[in-house]
């Protein structure tokens, strides 16, 4: 960071840290909260969303020079009301302290444990799901009692400008707090002393965010990304998987953390799969470069990106299929499907999280060679697995380890409250959605309470014969 870029950003970083001192002192005078201000935090996080439809889903197509409103819909309106719902039906449930067993030799004496708000959350969104990915996390933090702080992402600035105007609508300057900025900022925000930090983006940046939450031993969730495979095994039906690989790859033009990011093919199924894929592609968005179900790539920056993996796969002899019959335009930032051949291991397509409507294809002549290739990589945050035999699905799941799975479909697993989200290794730490947010932003703490008629006199100096027989019996038992 230059000299110039700090003293730029620094009114902003001061303003914030004193934020935050207020936020932290209002925490600490206020250490229960009650279900009724909970549900109130989360009420108003609906009203927002509902009353303001619109006008997010155009704030985040400008940003992305387009993006399908029917996307913004299902993708990030639709999942952040249903969490929130679900979170507002069970909240008062999870709050309740939980019995627990006591030691037979501490009875008749209790023990339960008690659920608290940690205090002060932050939270760190990313560009690609603006609203989703803020709105998760801040439900996950409000159901446990927390304030938050937000920090949104430079790249979707019409967004950053619509939330920063409608947010004192809805939330107190002491309930939720937004800052907005870039990397300084975000590098300031992060080493905040939050009693909880969530970051969601890429792995390079997690670990920039947990090396400076560590000097405050402030705990972190990372929702990172990676190469989340897709397996097609040899009892697969192949019609069925490429449509569900293609639905959940060319959500959002595939700028989507748990996207497909490569598919593991039995060999010889090479052409049948592209052949199948053009035909899908044509069926579901015909005259693609134009098709209004079709999303862009955010900006210049992350068309370059791709482009170059499309560049080097091509110069070391990779063979790139264009499905839709389009080209890939930089001024607005079209990119048109495609699928992928014939690459080479280093390749940055099969290193990199591509983030975008392309599809590796790995041929493999046995299951066990695909799983081989999995688990020699980094984690992955989702795993894909399609076929019509159980055992074979259930063989992939219990000899792989991703962050979540998905068998004979793609993405949805995200959508079930019911399940935590989150990754494992390069792909992350931690988890949220449902009861699994809800105890990410909770301390739970172990309370023993003493009955008035109790034996622990027993265990006190001087040391005697019942002592010592009463050990004796204990250690036996």
């Amino acid at each position: 960071m230059s000299a110039k870029d700090n003293t730029e950003n620094q009114p902003q970083i001061t303003k914030m840290t004193a934020r935050f001192k207020v936020m932290h002192q209002q925490s600490r005078q206020q250490v229960t909260v009650d279900w009724q201000t909970r549900l109130s935090r989360l009420e108003k996080l609906e009203k927002m969303v509902v009353d303001n439809q619109d006008a997010i889903s155009t704030a985040i197509s400008q940003d992305f020079g387009y993006r399908s409103p029917s996307e913004t819909t299902m993708l990030e309106i639709f999942p952040t009301l249903e969490g929130i719902r679900y979170s507002k039906k069970h909240g008062k449930e999870w709050m309740k302290p939980t019995k627990v067993t006591t030691g037979k030799w501490f009875l008749p004496a209790t023990s339960y444990i008690q659920k608290q708000p940690l205090g002060v959350v932050g939270i760190i969104s990313p560009w690609n799901y603006p609203l989703y990915l803020a709105a998760g996390p801040l439900t996950a933090a409000f159901v446990a009692g927390n304030r938050a702080m937000l920090k949104t992402s430079e790249f979707t600035p019409n967004f950053n400008q619509w939330l920063a105007k409608t947010l004192p609508k809805y939330f107190s300057a002491d309930e939720l707090c937004l800052i907005e900025g870039g990397v300084e900022v975000a590098q300031a925000f992060s080493a905040l002393p939050f009693d909880h930090l969530l970051f969601t983006g890429s792995t390079s940046v997690g670990r920039h965010i947990m090396r400076a939450a560590a000097s405050n031993l402030t705990p972190v969730t990372l929702e990172l990304g990676g190469k989340s495979p897709a397996v097609i095994t040899d009892v697969a039906s192949l019609e069925k998987a490429v449509n569900r690989i293609w639905t959940g790859k060319l959500m959002n033009a595939g700028q989507t953390c748990i996207s497909p990011d490569y598919l593991l093919l039995p060999t010889g199924l090479e052409q049948k799969f592209l052949e199948l894929s053009c035909q899908w592609v044509s069926k579901h968005y015909p005259n693609i470069a134009n098709n209004p179900d079709f999303s862009y790539l955010i900006n210049q920056r992350q068309f370059d990106r791709v482009l170059g993996y499309l560049k080097q796969a091509e110069q070391t002899g990779a063979n790139i299929e264009i499905l839709g019959e389009a080209e890939a335009n930089a001024e607005t930032g079209f990119m048109p499907p495609m699928v992928v051949t014939n690459l080479a291991d280093d390749t940055q397509l099969l290193t990199d999280e591509i983030f975008a409507p392309i599809l590796p294809v790995v041929t493999y002549q046995n299951l066990e060679d695909a799983i081989d290739y999995i688990n020699a990589r980094p984690r992955p945050l989702a795993l894909y697995v399609f076929g019509d035999d159980d055992k074979t699905n259930d063989k992939v799941v219990a000899n792989t380890v991703s962050g979540g799975v998905s068998i004979n479909d793609t993405i949805f697993h995200i959508a079930q409250h019911g399940l935590p989200f989150g990754g494992v290794g390069d792909s992350g730490m931690g988890n949220y959605h449902g009861k699994y947010g809800f105890d990410t932003f909770t301390h739970e703490k172990g309370v023993f309470k003493q009955s008035k008629i109790n034996f622990v006199d027993m265990l006190q100096p001087p040391y005697g014969k019942t002592f010592n027989k009463l050990m004796k019996v204990a250690k036996k038992l």
